[in-house]
């Protein structure tokens, strides 16, 4: 298979560095040094037309005046001449490029109109580059320096990308001092070209990478950003520092939900959809970096503190209470053992436990030995204090032995500075997590939960019609209403227009009629029945009854007329300038064991839609309970949500009222959810309140903002997150009448898809691996069925053998670079081969990748797998020999 096309920018064989120069402090100085001191054993040339020579190298005039193949150069010239670099580059076909420059977007329109100009002339070429205004690139396995960084990175198997050049330079300042090595270190500047999302996609195959930090200001390209921030958290830790955590949301926001609603937290809901931990300071990154880094994972989250000293263990315990980490609830079995072997009359007899100052490593041991063994200890972490009669090595020496035996985290605090030296650095190669402070092991180990939590959220795939049962909501009719109501010049629907979409998605309403006279307003209170809620109906009017606009519990014919009097005299009053079309009518609610619920949407400028969920009523703003998630969201995603915010204590039996019934708010989650996906006019939505109680629930109040909306063919190109596609499953039958199920891959196919590999021939998995193989690594499971359905797909053949279903084959494409094009793979079972189904397979997944709007499929099959290009032949592909590998063909068709 080829090799990466970002391989060139991160293990090049040769360099070449426009403005290398002489001037001891200039950028062009330091870089070329840097690379030439380094020990980088590939070619490097300067380019600098003021110079004949630059630290006693050649110095070139030009890119062509090399004359030999350049993998990549960096660029230290100003702005203004970068266009006619680029484009002499990409003339001598150089593929990547590092524009440490300034001078750009953040200097004004012309810098604006410069960078789109280069951009324009690398995409015409191929060519990829980081920055402009970057610090460059490190890859110190190859000595590879192309920063101006006067400093080094020690090799090691953590990744920093950082949108900040400054702090970049000091994380590697502070890494040095603190023993930390990098894979690879990328300053990205601007991202004009390349950015997060492509950088984590060459990481996540990196195998010198085995987790990843990232230093985050903005994003740029959501769908690409968690693409590639998803792909790469399924197979290795990634950890987030993201700074502007409290950036006020700069548009104006109508509703309830975008009241509450910040930026913030929509990235911070995408951070845990990805199973990526977040962190707030680069101590806490570090922190993270070493607990993730090791050969741990969290089980569970409750926590026992083993300590020699009461005051650290109280420390410990507050920080686990912050961060909302319960400690673990001895059981009496297990405050018994601990009683026959810590000082009877001393310890403190439960969690943190203190086994006293005089602690000798063989009551460390049995400390630990004991909640090792104890069920309701998930986890722990053992702080030591060096005193007079404490051993720090010799207990750290128990702890590793003991760490060898366990699969439950063990994390250590030895406190202090130089007795504690030696025991840290046998924490160090043992790969234990060490720490100085009690809060910073309590931290870390918040992190580790976390990332197990996060990384169970990553693994849904919810397609955008989810729930407990297959409806159909009327979506053209939602359009027409929506396109309606943009006809009119309106982006706020009113409340019976905004009902009516929940209606078509099946979300219970009240029944709501307009009354534009008091007589009708009668009528309609006679035809429902008594007691009625009157409102204001008005475009204008958002919060109707901080109006005057809103009249409960009307009772009589007489009250239905001096209600309707009243609402219309005082909308004069408070609102003179509102159009006003009559009042809504419908039927009070009442509901002694109701209780009040906002669920929304809000559109995140970088996220897209993102839902809300939490307490209602009319003190929305002051309660300020409301957690947030990305669609699309299924059951687990739903019921995740609920339970993030305080109103799900409400759900419960509580004050003598019966649990709610909440499996018909998650229903209505998902309905919400559906509406995310389907409809990209909305920009805001509110549902309050949304009464519940315990025979359903039911939207007594609607409002919801569209906007246009720019066609797309990807119907979900609005979404940060693509959902399950349910649209590619078909239904099919084998010529003997076998049934037969073609599907998008699942995270939950692991198994079938491990059993299919296995029982594979080893020609089959030569011809689709070409290489042996007897079954598929953990890894490789999880990127073959844990896929993200914007950049790749993987559609399986399915049937049930035994009532077992069973995978007799497998088709998939991955994206190429040009986001025009696609590699496909496919294999089929020994057993089931010759019955059509690669043939219906392959049109499957043409089909699909022709709906992705992609324009051209291809291939690499080995040269004697003669059935494999039989079938291309099939199908329509070219097929050439490989000139550089004659045992392959390539085969190729236009889509």
């Amino acid at each position: 298979m080829s090799q990466h096309y970002l391989t060139p920018l991160f293990a090049p064989k040769s360099i070449a560095v426009f403005g290398a120069s002489s001037s001891p402090d200039s950028v062009g100085s330091i870089l070329f040094k840097n690379l030439l001191d380094g020990g980088f054993k590939g070619a490097v040339y300067a380019i600098n037309i003021k110079y004949e020579k630059v630290l006693d190298q050649k110095v070139y005039r030009n890119i062509k005046e090399i004359g030999k193949p350049v993998d990549l150069v960096i660029i230290t010239t100003p702005a203004r001449t970068i266009p006619q670099i680029i484009e002499a580059c990409g003339e001598v076909g150089v593929k990547t490029a590092v524009i440490l420059s300034a001078g750009f977007r953040e200097a004004g329109a012309e810098g604006v109109r410069l960078e789109h100009k280069i951009v324009e002339i690398a995409k015409r070429y191929g060519i990829r580059f980081i920055g402009p205004n970057a610090l460059g690139i490190m890859r110190p396995s190859i000595n590879f320096n192309g920063t101006f960084f006067k400093g080094k990175a020690k090799k090691g198997n953590l990744a920093l990308i950082s949108q900040s050049g400054a702090l970049c330079t000091a994380v590697l300042d502070w890494a040095e001092s603190n023993n930390l090595g990098f894979s690879a270190v990328v300053s990205v500047g601007t991202s004009a070209d390349l950015d997060f999302g492509q950088i984590l996609d060459f990481l996540v195959s990196d195998p010198q990478t085995h987790g990843i930090l990232l230093y985050i200001e903005g994003i740029h390209h959501a769908r690409s950003f968690m693409s590639g921030l998803r792909a790469a958290a399924r197979i290795k830790p990634v950890i987030v520092i993201k700074s502007g955590r409290y950036e006020n949301v700069s548009q104006a926001v109508t509703s309830h939900s975008g009241a509450l609603f910040g930026r913030d937290d929509a990235f911070d809901s995408a951070l845990q959809r990805a199973g990526v931990v977040r962190v707030s300071t680069f101590g806490q990154l570090f922190s993270a970096a070493k607990t993730l880094a090791s050969r741990y994972k969290a089980q569970g989250n409750r926590l026992a503190i083993i300590t020699n000293g009461g005051g650290p263990g109280v420390m410990a315990t507050d920080r686990a209470t912050e961060l909302g980490i319960p400690l673990a609830d001895l059981s009496k079995q297990t405050i018994n053992s601990l009683h026959k072997v810590l000082p009877p009359k001393c310890w403190s007899k439960g969690n943190p436990i203190d086994i006293v100052s005089d602690a000798t490593p063989q009551r460390y041991k049995d400390a630990l030995t004991i909640c090792l063994d104890a069920e309701e200890v998930d986890a722990l972490i053992v702080i030591l204090t060096p005193q007079a009669m404490t051993e720090p090595v010799e207990v750290a020496k128990v702890i590793i032995e003991m760490a060898k035996k366990s699969t439950k985290p063990i994390i250590t605090c030895w406190m202090g500075g130089v007795q504690v030296g030696a025991a840290q650095k046998l924490f160090a190669e043992a790969r234990i997590p060490d720490f100085r402070l009690p809060e910073s092991a309590v931290e870390s180990f918040y992190f580790l939960s976390s990332y197990d939590k996060n990384q169970q959220l990553l693994l849904q795939a919810p397609s955008a019609s989810t729930g407990e049962d297959a409806i159909n909501p009327d979506t053209e009719g939602t359009k027409i209403i929506i396109e309606s109501v943009l006809a009119e010049r309106r982006k706020v629907l009113t409340e019976m227009e905004s009902k009516a979409l929940l209606g078509a998605f099946k979300i219970p309403v009240v029944t709501t009629a307009i009354a534009r006279t008091a007589n009708e307003a009668l009528v309609l209170a006679e035809s429902m029945g008594f007691p009625i809620v009157m409102k204001i109906n008005s475009p204008d009017i958002t919060h109707k009854s901080d109006v005057g606009g809103v009249k409960l519990n009307i009772h009589n014919a007489q009250a239905v007329r001096d209600a309707f009097k009243c609402i219309m005299k005082t909308i004069e009053k408070t609102c003179p300038k509102a159009r006003l079309d009559g009042v809504t009518v419908e039927r009070m609610i009442n509901k002694p064991n109701g209780r009040e619920l906002m669920v929304g949407i809000v559109r995140d400028p970088v996220f897209g839609p993102v839902i809300s969920f939490g307490m209602g009523g009319t003190m929305v703003e002051v309660l300020d309970d409301v957690a947030v998630s990305l669609p699309p969201l299924n059951n687990y995603l739903v019921k995740t949500l609920i339970d993030k915010t305080n109103a799900a204590k409400l759900l419960a039996t509580f004050r003598q009222m019966p649990p709610a019934h909440r499996e018909a708010l998650e229903q209505v989650l998902l309905r919400v959810s559906e509406m995310a996906c389907e409809l990209p006019w909305i920009r805001e939505m509110d549902i309050n309140p949304l009464i519940i109680d315990e025979k359903g629930v039911v939207a007594v109040d609607a409002r919801i903002v569209v906007d246009y909306c720019t066609p797309n063919p990807d119907r979900y190109a609005h979404m940060a997150i693509y959902p399950y596609p349910a649209h590619l499953v078909e239904q099919w039958h084998l010529p003997d009448g076998t049934d037969m199920i073609i599907r998008p891959i699942r995270p939950e196919d692991a198994d079938i898809e491990q059993e299919f590999v296995r029982d594979l021939s080893d020609e089959a998995k030569y011809f689709r691996f070409m290489q042996s193989l007897s079954e598929l690594t953990p890894t490789m499971l999880v990127r073959f069925t844990q896929i993200d359905y914007d950049r790749e797909m993987a559609l399986i053949a399915v049937t049930t053998v035994e009532g077992k279903e069973v995978e007799v084959g497998v088709v998939r494409y991955s994206i190429n670079p040009d986001g025009e094009s696609c590699e496909f793979a496919l294999v089929v079972s020994d057993r089931w081969q010759h019955r059509g189904i690669a043939h219906r397979l392959m049109t499957s997944l043409m089909n699909a990748a022709r709906h992705r709007g992609l324009k051209m499929i291809e291939g690499e099959v080995l040269s004697n797998n003669h059935s494999m290009l039989k079938l291309m032949d099939k199908l329509g592909f070219n097929a050439i020999l490989d000139a550089d590998d004659r045992n392959i063909t390539l085969v190729s068709r236009l889509l």
